[in-house]
C-alpha cells in the first residue's frame, strides 16, 4: 500500500487511546482519518478525539488484527495482512470495522 492510496488516507488503521481516555481514529500515516497533511501534529488540537463506549479488552482483542485485548493502541490491520492486497484481509478486515461500527461514540 502506497501512502498516497486512498486507503491510506481513508480507512481506519488504528485506535490511539489520548491522555484524556478518548481515542483518535488513525489512519495509516497516523492522522485522523481523512487528514493527508504529512507535518507532526498533536491531536488534541484537533476536534478528532472521541470516547468510545464499550471499549473493553475482550472488544479491543476482536478489533486487533492479532487479538490483542490492549486498548491503548488496537491495530486493525498491519504490513502482513492490508485489506487492499486480497479478498481474505479485506473480509477479516471488514468484520474488524462491523465491530468498531457498532460503538457508540460521545
Amino acid at each position: 500500500m502506497s501512502l498516497g492510496d486512498f486507503s491510506a488516507v481513508f480507512l481506519p488503521y488504528c485506535l490511539q487511546k489520548q491522555p484524556d481516555g478518548r481515542y483518535t481514529i488513525l489512519n495509516r500515516r497516523y492522522k485522523p482519518v481523512g487528514l493527508t497533511i504529512t507535518e507532526f501534529i498533536n491531536y488534541e488540537d484537533y476536534p478528532v478525539c472521541v470516547n468510545l463506549k464499550g471499549l473493553s479488552p475482550a472488544t479491543a482483542a476482536k478489533l486487533s488484527w492479532k487479538g490483542d485485548p490492549d486498548t491503548d493502541q488496537i491495530y486493525l490491520y498491519n504490513d502482513g495482512c492490508v485489506p487492499t492486497e486480497n479478498s481474505e484481509n479485506m473480509q477479516s478486515y471488514l468484520k474488524r470495522l462491523e465491530i468498531l461500527a457498532k460503538l457508540k461514540v460521545s
